[in-house]
């Protein structure tokens, strides 16, 4: 797979730009010395995650006979969202996969979007994102991952980076499947093509920083934690060229730092993070990223409220 190509992610703007808000990029209030943290708000989307970017552009560009018998997706929340609200603005039906420990949360919104949820396990949940089929399920397949075209509308946020902070000297994206990560470097490979885009993982799930370390796709351990929005057991095979090619490495944060994050988001910036979000932030503190003006995706903010309490709760 091709990174891709800037045409495409100018398109993409032009096609999305009435359903999304251009979201600001604003500075963490927290003195970290030589290094400048600023924050891409993705969490204040209308769905509270990026994943309406991409979705709005794949819906847009389906084949209308499939999509006119719906849409569906396999997500653990956020692209699901995205599906689901697209669907509802199209007047078209939405159902979507998730994974068994999926967050209240995310369930909620797609009950309130009116999706129709099917849960199965983890592993079934992989297969899924891997063959891209499930029993039942009819219509138009929106990949939360490896479609060009949800990539293509990820890449509008990587636009929005280089227009508002010409000088950023790196990027750190949550890596769920790469789909965001390989967007956004694609934009910035035609728009700033020596600023470093980093993968950013935690500890319980880090598929990505095996990967870089063997050279190739491996399985690694995914445990279950409030940081659901990201991690899995493995690289997408068809998702690893352009990973390779395109990202600087993955940066692992620990869960404690994650949820550390989480509260240091809340409390000096006023910005709700799930643990994805602030998986980005986690590494920046840490150094990961280097110096310089380092720029971090809070890729949504659809925590749990009684989660986010505990952790507030627990400084």
């Amino acid at each position: 797979m091709d990174p891709i190509p800037f045409t495409e992610i100018e398109a993409a703007r032009r096609r999305i730009e009435t359903q999304i808000l251009r979201t600001p990029l604003v500075r963490l209030n927290v003195d970290t010395g030589p290094i400048e943290i600023y924050l891409k708000l993705e969490n204040l989307q209308t769905i509270g995650a990026f994943k309406i970017r991409g979705a709005a552009n794949a819906m847009a560009v389906a084949d209308p006979e499939a999509l006119a018998i719906g849409a569906w997706t396999a997500s653990a929340g956020n692209m699901a969202q995205g599906v689901a609200w697209n669907a509802r603005r199209m007047g078209i039906a939405c159902s979507v996969v998730v994974p068994d420990h999926a967050p209240a949360a995310k369930l909620d919104a797609l009950e309130r979007l009116g999706a129709t949820i099917s849960k199965v396990t983890f592993d079934e949940w992989w297969q899924i994102i891997v063959t891209r089929r499930h029993p039942g399920q009819r219509g138009a397949f929106i990949h939360p991952v490896s479609d060009r075209a949800v990539m293509a509308g990820n890449g509008t946020i990587g636009m929005e980076i280089v227009e508002d902070l010409p000088d950023v000297d790196a990027v750190v994206v949550p890596y769920g499947g790469g789909g965001l990560s390989c967007g956004i470097a694609s934009a910035l490979g035609h728009l700033a093509p020596n600023i470093p885009v980093y993968a950013a993982e935690v500890e319980t799930a880090a598929p990505a920083a095996a990967a870089f370390l063997a050279g190739e796709p491996v399985g690694v351990e995914y445990v279950p934690t409030f940081v659901d929005g990201i991690g899995s057991s493995r690289v997408l095979d068809d998702m690893w060229p352009l990973v390779q090619k395109l990202l600087a490495g993955s940066l692992v944060a620990s869960l404690d730092d994650v949820t550390t994050a989480v509260r240091t988001l809340a409390v000096r910036n006023r910005v709700v993070s799930e643990g994805a979000g602030a998986t980005p932030v986690a590494c920046a503190l840490n150094g990961d990223a280097g110096i310089g003006k380092i720029v971090c995706i809070v890729s949504g903010g659809n925590i749990d409220a009684a989660k986010l309490g505990q952790i507030l709760s627990h400084s």
